[in-house]
């Protein structure tokens, strides 16, 4: 049902129902007055009318009398001058609490015993009033008395009058019951109006705003707040229905950066692989074309399509590391490693790429071999690769160093990779860990990446329970990325054991948030994103393996060229 049907129910509802219930009341009052005024008078004659005309009902109780006397008065005036003749008509009278009063020549003749009020004899009206009057009666108010007056004339020619006074009980003029009445169906009609009006302000006008509301969130717009200055339940709906906008604009908003993001990531997928494909490419042709016309430049070639291979092989797992994080499906593998053993590996390792790149590396460990933390020795290489990588891109010319720096710091150990490249503006120094956000606007093809490599390294050191920041290099010269990890202790601590509970606590409870984290589309993603790198490596090791053919036949065909000269 409406809320307007309801509403005019309940409007109908608060007229009808206490007008019929007025109506009945009346009825009741009105038939109990009525049996209490036969009861007193003992005239059974009384209808209900006397509430709404008392003058006419109690009339009719002394109707009888008074036609009596009014025919004593025409056709026998005798019996006026008859004191026994009045006093029995006065008897009749007592019986319905009335009496007789009779006036000649402006003196009392007859008077009944009844009429013990001087009052009443002192204010009854003189001879000669007027007929209608005189009929119905005078009502004294003050002394609750109804007098009913007859003009005669004696037979010895005096002229007097003839009064029945009755005792009232009760007296309402029909004016005033009626006025009444019309006043508590105006004030129940009144009270019903003012009632409807409210209920309209306080829920039509708020329904409505919702309604509109509602409307615009339909067509798209989240932007209009759904708000009220009512309060109770409707105040808690709209409070409900503005959280949902608020949710909603924040869905929507996610879903539009999902959108840009996917669009920018295939624009850098597009751009990025097609720069090292563009170079496969031509240096195929040059080996396929005779331009690498020595063994020298074909070894070159080669190389250099392999290199270029690696840096597509690279891309490529970076999108599909960058797939999973987002879908929250990276498997961590947690457990407690011993910081300076792992770190001097890593250094051991990256110290003799940078070398035969040409680029100095510096590393210092002040932490002591008895220091642990809790992280997946493959995810965190994963961090220090990405950071190291950056810094080859951007380095600056030659005498390029980059340092690895580890030391302790109360509770936390600290990794500081630092460089003396170009470095960046201080107002990047944020920005850099953001999505796809690149230094180089120009997108320089030279310096390659897709611009995800910080935002992955940020993304697994905050699993790790860490944080990362980058600040200026040293002498602010280049980029210093900082890296902070809680310690797990060290073997000599007697809650070792405790800890590698917690630990392993930790471990599970982010094995369970990752698998919950899983959503429907994460496996399609990730499976598009595998197949582009299937189809990728393919066509790489295709590309490799042709132009490996081509470099044995150049190999063959300069053999047999050298062959035929000596001979």
């Amino acid at each position: 049902m409406k809320i307007n049907t309801k509403l005019t129910i309940i409007f109908l509802t608060v007229i009808l129902l206490p007008i019929v219930l007025s109506v009945l009341a009346y009825f009741i009052i009105g038939f109990a007055l009525t049996w209490n005024i036969r009861n007193a008078y003992g005239n059974d004659s009384i209808r209900f009318s006397v509430t709404a005309a008392p003058t006419e009902s109690y009339n009719a109780i002394t109707d009888d009398y008074y036609d009596l006397l009014v025919k004593y008065a025409t056709e026998d005036p005798a019996k006026l001058d008859d004191k026994d003749s009045l006093a029995f008509v006065d008897e009749k009278l007592q019986e319905v609490s009335a009496f007789l009063v009779v006036k000649k020549n402006e003196e009392i003749f007859y008077v009944s015993d009844q009429a013990v009020s001087e009052a009443v004899l002192r204010r009854l009206p003189e001879y000669g009033g007027e007929t209608e009057t005189q009929r119905f009666g005078y009502y004294f108010d003050d002394l609750q008395r109804l007098v009913r007056q007859i003009d005669v004339t004696f037979t010895d020619g005096a002229t007097g009058s003839i009064y029945i006074v009755t005792k009232i009980n009760m007296m309402v003029s029909e004016a005033m019951v009626t006025s009444i009445l019309a006043i508590i169906l105006l004030v129940l009609l009144l009270t019903s109006i003012l009632l409807t009006l409210w209920l309209r302000s306080s829920i039509f006008r708020p329904v409505n705003q919702l309604k509109v509301a509602m409307k615009s969130i339909a067509e798209g717009n989240f932007d209009t707040p759904v708000t009220t200055g009512e309060k109770g339940e409707l105040g808690a709906l709209f409070t409900d229905f503005e959280q949902m906008r608020v949710q909603l604009k924040a869905t929507a908003e996610e879903k539009l950066e999902a959108e840009q993001n996917n669009r920018e990531l295939i624009s850098n997928i597009t751009h990025d692989l097609k720069t090292p494909i563009t170079s496969i490419k031509g240096y195929v042709e040059g080996i396929m074309d005779g331009v690498a016309d020595s063994p020298e430049k074909i070894d070159r070639y080669i190389r250099t399509i392999y290199t270029k291979a690696n840096d597509m092989d690279r891309m490529i797992n970076e999108l599909t590391m960058y797939s999973r994080i987002e879908t929250n499906s990276i498997p961590y593998q947690f457990q407690r490693i011993c910081v300076r053993d792992y770190f001097s590996d890593c250094a051991e390792e990256v110290g003799l790429d940078l070398e035969s790149r040409g680029i100095e590396f510096r590393y210092r460990c002040d932490i002591p071999a008895d220091v642990y933390i809790w992280a997946d020795p493959e995810q965190l290489k994963r961090v220090a690769d990405n950071i190291i990588s950056n810094s080859i891109k951007y380095r600056n010319g030659e005498n390029s160093f980059i340092s690895l720096y580890i030391y302790g710091e109360e509770e936390l150990v600290r990794v500081e990779i630092a460089d003396n490249g170009k470095g960046i503006g201080n107002e990047e120094y944020e920005k850099i860990f953001e999505r796809f956000y690149r230094t180089d606007v120009s997108r320089n093809s030279s310096k390659g990446g897709s611009g995800i490599g910080l935002s992955i390294a940020k993304r697994i050191i905050e699993e790790h329970d860490g944080r990362i920041w980058a600040g200026p290099g040293p002498e602010n010269v280049g980029l210093t990325v900082h890296m902070e990890f809680k310690m797990h202790g060290t073997p000599a601590k007697t809650d070792v054991e405790a800890e590698d509970v917690k630990g392993l606590v930790k471990i599970e409870q982010m094995i369970k948030n990752t698998t919950i984290g899983i959503r429907t589309g994460a496996e399609k993603r990730l499976q598009e994103f595998e197949k582009l790198v299937s189809e990728k490596k393919a066509e790489t090791a295709e590309k490799a393996e042709k132009a490996e053919g081509e470099r044995d036949s150049g190999k063959k065909w300069y053999d047999r060229k050298g062959k035929h000269k000596n001979e």
